[in-house]
């Protein structure tokens, strides 16, 4: 009870995963971090979302570093598809 009390009165995950995608693309403010980090300590879902957004940026940073491919290969393929699975078991 007291933890969807907080996670209403404080930070709902629409607005969670909103400030994740921010704060991949921009700084965002210290309250908006001190927000969401506490909305991470008790959310499990979206811990595993902001998880995923890791990989995701992991995945796309290191294609951008590769200009000369244009394609993604097997091999990432495997590895994101390995990288979701291992982090899914929360």
């Amino acid at each position: 009870m007291l933890r969807k009390l907080i996670h209403i009165l404080f930070l709902p995950c629409s607005e969670a995963t909103l400030l994740m995608e921010k704060r991949n693309a921009e700084n965002i403010s210290s309250k908006e971090n001190w927000k969401l980090s506490l909305h991470l300590i008790i959310c499990k879902w979206c811990r595993a979302y902001k998880q995923k957004l890791e990989i995701l940026d992991d995945i796309l940073k290191r294609k951008l570093a590769q200009e000369n491919s244009t394609e993604i290969n097997e091999s990432e393929v495997q590895y994101f598809k390995e990288k979701i699975i291992k982090n899914l078991d929360i």
